[in-house]
């Protein structure tokens, strides 16, 4: 199944015509609710226009404030605000600085017995995203599942998309693994992908996201059907599924006696007779000379006597008035005024604290650490696919952006079914998006209107090239030898007369 083509639509779902400006525009989208080629987990398009089968939740957080704890962010289904195909619907987040939750069953459950599980749906962020995220969770089976009080702390076996805050652009894949020993349930997340992820989140077009997880712990996650991570289970996630066989004995402790210093001062220095740890570190520099015209008696500031005191001044409620502080205009064209002080300098002689050298510890024992003793929940899990078995798929978030769009989410088992899926609805938004795309001037300009830098950039490319054909390629006046001459007036030889010569010779 992995070695299928990615499937694209058909040629004629998308028509173009030329515009009166030469660029095209899509005029006519021949669009057909997709529909899944096989039998699936679960699938949705929300092209009804309605949530059929999604549950809102109507909970609260536990650890939150009343006034946010509530799940009282809104959904809706809608088109999109850009790039748009006529009777595609989707579900949107609406609420900004709200909690959103909202779940949905799937038709059976997914038992991780020997299928692979593949997870794909789509995300646009329509106004951008300032905090917040737009990953799914794929619910576990539990006997109290009850959706309509889905919440942050309902059991989730899979959480997996987008998510983002500040300049931290993110792309989980975790899964929660039961400890066969202690029955304890434990996050473990994939390694970060190794591509720049900025552009998903920025660029206000439809993008899809695809998670592959195989029988053999193999995995891979997907943008655009493009692979921008993938491992293994037993390998790639942090912290590893398997903990060490030993571990340090948590009742021992180091021996009061044990040295870690690996040097010591050395007792048998002593400090020479001549070191003197009262020498100041600074000194007067002796060799220093008052400059000439150093004014002694002239003030560095002095009152101002064009200052006038204020009408309104009470001396009795004010105080005596003093002029305010200016520079000494005597001080403008001297070296200095007021009482000169020689400058400091270091002091030769300075040594400071005398310290004995150190030397090597002869009775250093390293860094001490615990002794090791067997891991007592210590287990060997070669078959962490098997997970715990999921039953529904929701989405619960906080962002502080609105309209967050998410559409065609599929849980299949088959490679080919997830493709045809992608081909028939998020393939057709992909070509319309990029008919619409601006040309190279309009991206040039667009990006210079965020960052106006590029703007000089921008002149500086088209000048300088333009500046060294002149000056290179420009053809120079080739200077008049009898003009020379005449600038000079030198006497000049008749060339005729010389060839007449020269031919006579001959």
């Amino acid at each position: 199944d992995d070695d299928d083509d990615d499937e694209e639509p058909d040629a004629d779902a998308l028509e173009m015509e030329e515009t009166p400006t030469g660029t095209k525009s899509p005029v006519q989208v021949s669009y057909k609710t997709p529909v899944p080629s096989e039998e699936v987990y679960f699938a949705d398009t929300f092209d009804q226009g309605y949530l059929d089968g999604w549950v809102v939740s109507t909970t609260k957080k536990d650890d939150a404030d009343e006034d946010i704890a509530k799940y009282d962010g809104k959904w809706a289904v809608e088109e999109l605000m850009e790039n748009n195909v006529p009777g595609d619907q989707s579900l949107v987040l609406k609420s900004k600085a709200k909690h959103h939750a909202i779940s949905a069953p799937l038709k059976k459950p997914f038992n991780f017995d020997g299928e692979s599980l593949i997870v794909q749906y789509e995300v646009n962020f329509q106004n951008g995203i300032e905090c917040g995220g737009a990953y799914l969770k794929l619910l576990s089976h539990t006997e109290d599942l009850k959706l309509e009080e889905f919440f942050d702390k309902t059991p989730y076996t899979i959480m997996f998309g987008p998510d983002k805050c500040g300049e931290d652009y993110k792309l989980h894949f975790i899964f929660r693994h039961k400890h066969p020993v202690t029955g304890e349930h434990e996050e473990k997340h994939a390694k970060r992908p190794d591509v720049d992820l900025k552009k998903f989140y920025t660029d206000k077009i439809t993008h899809l996201y695809t998670l592959v997880l195989n029988p053999d712990n193999s995995f891979e996650v997907l943008i655009d059907q493009t692979v921008v991570n993938k491992g293994n289970l037993m390998e790639d996630m942090t912290p590893p599924i398997n903990p060490p066989k030993e571990i340090d004995d948590p009742d021992d402790r180091k021996p009061e006696d044990w040295d870690e210093n690996p040097k010591i001062p050395d007792p048998d220095a002593n400090k020479p007779e001549d070191w003197d740890e009262d020498a100041p570190a600074k000194i007067i520099d002796p060799t220093a000379v008052k400059p000439e015209g150093w004014l002694d008696d002239a003030a560095e500031y002095i009152g101002d006597p064009s200052a006038e005191k204020p009408e309104d001044w009470d001396e009795e409620m004010d105080g005596e008035w003093e002029a305010p502080q200016i520079p000494n205009p005597e001080c403008e064209t001297a070296p200095g005024c007021g009482v000169w002080e020689p400058p400091m300098m270091s002091n030769p002689n300075y040594k400071g604290k005398w310290k004995s050298p150190m030397i090597d510890n002869p009775n250093y024992q390293g860094v001490w650490t615990p002794r090791k003793i067997q891991n007592p929940n210590y287990f060997e899990d070669f078959h962490p696919y098997k997970m715990t078995p999921i039953v529904a798929i929701g989405l619960e978030l906080w962002s502080m952006t609105s309209d967050i769009l998410f559409d065609n989410f599929i849980i299949c088992a088959e490679r080919r079914v997830s493709d045809q899926w992608a081909a028939d609805g998020w393939a057709l938004k992909k070509m319309v998006a990029t008919a619409n795309e601006p040309g190279v001037l309009g991206q040039l300009t667009t990006a210079a209107e965020e960052r106006p830098w590029l703007w000089i950039i921008y002149i500086l490319t088209a000048v300088l090239p333009l500046g060294l054909i002149v000056l290179f390629c420009w053809p120079s006046k080739k200077s008049d030898p009898a003009a020379e001459y005449k600038k000079t007036d030198a006497v000049q030889p008749d060339v005729k007369e010389e060839q007449e010569e020269e031919e006579e010779e001959e």
